[in-house]
């Protein structure tokens, strides 16, 4: 389905005035009556890497907003939100949980690499829709043909690594790298494109430093420490909030000043350069997808005036920063298939649906596009880069 340029309010709209009636789904699925859908969400509420749930709370206030209006099709979207903590074996236990006694339709928007991907055999065997995940490993496109009720929604950590290297020869071609990335598939990934990307400039041996990090690690002091060590004057951080902050506001201290690049989840200005400092992340690089609340360039944009005024209303106290951004965009994906659906809720259906997108979100970059189909379903690959100032990200256009 196309769907033109359209406010973020026209779209809210679109969903509860859809003109299919209410009553028992074509093909009825657990997790779908005639009043409600039941929409299942894992976030760590708790632990290490709390600060990314506030994207799955902005998702479950944005469907509330929905549900305000209407709801889908006539039907109120039920989100059960489970806290994981961020811990694989914990997202197991509770995923189970609201797929066999809460009996839910989907999963969406689900947070985390390791979490999502140690349900995504079980959530496929029970043929279990796993839509949107927070997470750009590339598994969830490379192994879409093997998992194919699973699907992802950012653009690839590898390919972030890749553009990552060659925008990096082509504005600073003698750099020495250093990288520092979480040690799971995602940031496998991430180092496997940089890898990529600077294999293909002919600049493999610019690597000159890698080290790694846990989630749970306290702080990654050493690890910054090593970097500088190596001479490099080029510093990827590649992991959670915390430990990003926790790289850019060491570097400040030990007087390091190389060329700092984040990854994209980790730009969060109230989470992560707060804490490292702001002047210390003057000058910090990420690729990104998405607008920045804080960056003055947006103050006027309609779409993003409007989100702010939901935000108010259906999410104060949640920061209005990349998270949030995110957890909006992944509920407009959601309602968008729901809506596309009609009133065959069938889970293959949903299925169907997620292979027939075409859609230019308020809150994407100028230029960027949702676009699936049967043979590319993952909703999302491109990218641009940005700059922190001190106050926000400016988007190097």
């Amino acid at each position: 389905m196309n769907t033109n340029r359209r406010d973020f309010l026209t779209m809210a709209a679109a969903a509860g005035g859809a003109v299919v009636l209410p009553g028992i789904a074509r093909a009825q699925s657990p997790g779908v009556t005639a009043t409600e859908i039941r929409i299942g969400n894992t976030t760590p509420l708790s632990g290490p890497a709390a600060a990314w749930s506030s994207g799955a709370i902005v998702f479950k206030n944005y469907l509330q907003m929905i549900n305000d209006r209407g709801g889908i099709n006539g039907r109120k979207l039920a989100v059960l939100q489970m806290d994981d903590g961020y811990s694989p074996p914990k997202t197991v236990e509770v995923t189970r949980k609201l797929v066999e006694q809460d009996e839910v339709l989907l999963m969406a928007a689900t947070t985390g690499t390791p979490t999502s991907i140690s349900v995504r055999a079980y959530l496929n065997q029970k043929k279990v829709p796993q839509l949107f995940v927070g997470s750009g490993a590339a598994s969830w496109a490379d192994d879409i043909q093997k998992f194919p009720w699973s699907l992802g929604f950012q653009p690839l950590f590898s390919d972030e690594g890749r553009e990552t290297a060659l925008y990096v020869m082509k504005h600073k071609p003698g750099a020495k790298i250093s990288v520092c990335y979480q040690n799971d598939d995602a940031g496998k990934d991430f180092l496997r494109g940089l890898k990529a990307g600077l294999n293909a400039a002919g600049a493999s041996k610019q690597l000159v430093n890698e080290s790694t990090h846990e989630v749970s690690d306290p702080t990654v002091d050493s690890q910054v420490i090593s970097a500088q060590g190596s001479g490099a004057d080029v510093f990827m951080l590649f992991g959670s909030p915390k430990a990003t902050a926790q790289g850019i506001r060491k570097a400040g201290e030990i007087g390091w000043k190389p060329q700092i690049f984040v990854n994209g989840n980790a730009t969060s200005v109230k989470s992560v350069m707060e804490p490292a400092g702001l002047d210390r992340a003057k000058g910090v690089m990420a690729a990104a997808f998405m607008k920045d609340p804080n960056d003055p360039r947006w103050a006027d944009d309609k779409g993003m005036l409007e989100w702010k005024a939901f935000m108010d209303k259906y999410s104060p106290a949640q920061a209005r920063d990349n998270l949030a951004t995110y957890g909006t965009l992944s509920a407009q994906l959601l309602v968008q298939v729901l809506t596309q659906c009609g009133n065959d809720l069938s889970r293959e259906n949903i299925i169907r649906q997620t292979a027939n997108l075409d859609m230019d979100l308020p809150l994407l970059l100028p230029g960027l596009r949702v676009k699936t189909s049967a043979t590319e379903r993952h909703p999302l690959r491109s990218m641009r880069f940005q700059q922190f100032d001190g106050a926000g990200w400016k988007v190097l256009l």
